[in-house]
């Protein structure tokens, strides 16, 4: 496993206007060719996050799974970050792991946020996903992913003896500042507990909600401590991840041994 380059492309999403987000996020994201393994882009990227979006949700063959193609193969790079995606009678926030041979495997938002009545409209994804890349085992989740510890838990592979379920956990987000302190300490914790890197990618701006964002994206390591961190300003950030390093503390520190024996369901 080499070391990894990951960039936290922290936006100030369009209210409801897919088209001009993928303009304006693919800006951004140029300015990343071959500089880059994976780049982060927030959740509902297209629209930001909107229960009325819903009745303009896309589906698999629309112009944003096709744009993220593009993209990616652009830059020679995976792209990642969550939209509303309708699939039969429901609709999905739905994040996206595109790859630039065209590969794309999805996430299902599992926690909806009840408190923006984001259950009542949306579709809840039931399975985790882990997908490989560049060596690394990548967990993808969805902002209030991040709340519940048991779902994202780290567990030993039963398939691969001694090695983890996921080296580098993921959470794209539209996370409102008024609980900008939660963001970041769950962060930390989810890095510690799991032994893992964890990167967080959040918007910025305010929403046509009048919800205000203050960005806060960061990449933590295995200790909890921040490898990079942005402030509430649009800002293309690169990380390099050392896979070494994160090698050393697991076997200096093996707490997963003593985990606790459960299954998902």
């Amino acid at each position: 496993m080499d070391n990894l380059r990951i960039s936290l492309v922290q936006g100030d999403t369009r209210w409801h206007d897919p088209a001009a987000n993928r303009e304006y996020y693919g800006e951004l994201v140029g300015s990343l060719r071959d500089l880059t393994d994976l780049v982060l882009l927030p959740e509902t990227f297209t629209s930001g996050f909107s229960n009325d979006a819903i009745d303009r949700a896309e589906d698999m063959d629309g112009p944003t799974v096709a744009w993220l193609r593009e993209q990616s193969a652009r830059i020679g790079a995976a792209i990642t970050g969550s939209v509303q995606l309708r699939v039969g009678e429901g609709v999905y926030n739905r994040m996206l792991f595109v790859t630039p041979d065209g590969g794309l495997r999805h996430y299902d938002k599992r926690h909806l946020f009840r408190y923006a009545r984001e259950h009542e409209r949306y579709a809840a994804g039931h399975e985790r996903l882990t997908v490989e890349w560049k060596g690394w085992r990548i967990c993808p989740q969805v902002c209030y992913d991040l709340r519940f510890p048991v779902f994202c838990r780290n567990r030993y592979d039963v398939e691969r003896p001694g090695q983890l379920d996921y080296d580098l956990l993921l959470f794209v987000a539209n996370w409102p500042a008024a609980r900008a302190y939660p963001w970041k300490t769950l962060l930390r914790a989810r890095a510690i507990e799991n032994l893992s890197y964890v990167a967080g990618l959040n918007r910025v701006g305010t929403d046509g909600n009048g919800i205000a964002y203050s960005g806060d994206s960061a990449v933590i390591d295995f200790l909890g401590h921040p490898v990079s961190e942005c402030t509430d300003e649009e800002v293309v950030v690169t990380t390099t991840l050392q896979a070494a390093e994160l090698q050393a503390h697991r076997e200096r520190f093996p707490a997963m041994l003593d985990g606790d024996a459960f299954e998902l369901r």
